[in-house]
């Protein structure tokens, strides 16, 4: 299951976030490297837009949670069909 995660720290001083945020990049290398997050964007300002693959909503629940952990955000998250499956999809119609 694909979802583009989009987060919204919490409003506080990037200079009070630092530590953090070079944990977050620490705590998101094995998720890469299973290939549970496709890819990770640092936006401009604050904050990171992801995509996650994973096996249940329970999966990107625990991964939203230890992310939280490191970063208090708000989380937008939109599932996604993978490109091939959607053209499957209307090949069928």
């Amino acid at each position: 299951m694909l979802f583009l995660v989009i987060s919204n720290p919490r409003p506080e001083r990037p200079s009070s976030a630092t530590r953090n945020r070079k944990k977050f990049w620490a705590w998101l290398k094995p998720k890469q490297k299973a290939k549970q997050c496709l890819m990770v964007y640092a936006r401009p300002g604050r904050g990171a837009v992801a995509i996650f693959d994973v096996d249940s909503h329970e999966a990107l629940h625990e991964l939203l949670n230890g992310w939280a952990e490191l970063i208090p955000a708000q989380f937008e998250i939109c599932p996604l069909i993978d490109p091939a499956a959607a053209k499957r999809y209307l090949n069928r119609k």
